[in-house]
């Protein structure tokens, strides 16, 4: 049995957007969400992107929520009749969508110098029955939170600002530390090595990043763990295997 100081929490995230499958628009929502959940100790574990259609967002959640702490998604919460991921959580969670009192007096206040809160508007004070609000400080809009599940906008900026809210709000484990190490050498001519490296330091993993630059082939080994003098003993044993090669290592990466 785990220990709390040993548990891994994880997360999943789903994108969903016909706009991102087509290539319409590039999704820089997973660097942020994983970046930004590494710090809370909590690990991204998979990630899906679908689109806006009802059947697929609502399968993508009942199997992410399922087999992790935490669901997050981005998309489809704007005013417009195809953002249908409440909906679609909604369906999932088997509840009915109803118009939160407070998002509803959130989105009356914004738009009292914008034009007023129409009907198109108002979706956005549309949330699962039962669910709580992410505060938006930039677009009035807020996010929604039901159950396990973490609903955030599409647009970039205003998905890490939702973020930012919820930093230290998150019950998980101990924040992931990384250190890289750097070498002129072909990835498979070390692979042993690597593997023998991440077996002999308990609760390390190591990631190999091959690269080809000025003529030659490299890579960057990134060390990661939880206990920061694992990280070190593990990054000081790889840099000596390395020199023991004959092979340059380059402490944070070339």
């Amino acid at each position: 049995m785990m220990t709390q100081t040993t548990r891994i929490w994880t997360a999943a995230l789903i994108v969903v957007g016909d706009e991102i499958l087509s290539g319409r628009t590039q999704d820089k929502n997973i660097a942020q969400v994983a970046s930004w959940l590494g710090v809370q100790g909590i690990r991204l574990r998979e990630v899906r992107v679908v689109p806006d259609v009802m059947d697929a967002i609502v399968e993508a959640v009942n199997t992410l929520r399922a087999r992790n702490d935490y669901l997050f998604t981005t998309g489809g919460i704007g005013p417009t009749h195809d953002d249908i991921t409440v909906d679609a959580v909604a369906q999932a969670l088997g509840v009915p969508v109803v118009i939160h009192p407070r998002a509803h007096a959130i989105l009356d206040a914004y738009y009292a110098t914008r034009g007023g809160l129409n009907e198109a508007r108002l979706r956005m004070a549309r949330v699962p029955e039962g669910a709580g609000l992410i505060e938006n400080r930039l677009s009035g809009a807020p996010g929604i939170h039901a159950e396990n599940i973490f609903l955030m906008a599409g647009v970039p900026s205003i998905t890490a600002q939702m973020l930012d809210g919820m930093t230290g709000t998150l019950e998980g484990g101990l924040p992931l530390l990384s250190r890289t190490v750097g070498c002129w050498v072909a990835e498979s001519e070390i692979a042993e090595l690597l593997r023998d490296t991440e077996r002999n330091h308990d609760g390390v993993s190591i990631g190999s990043y091959p690269f080809f630059r000025e003529g030659r082939v490299g890579a960057n080994f990134v060390i990661r763990s939880t206990d920061t003098a694992v990280v070190s003993a593990c990054a000081t044993a790889l840099s000596d295997a390395l020199s023991a090669l004959g092979r340059e290592p380059f402490d944070g990466g070339i």
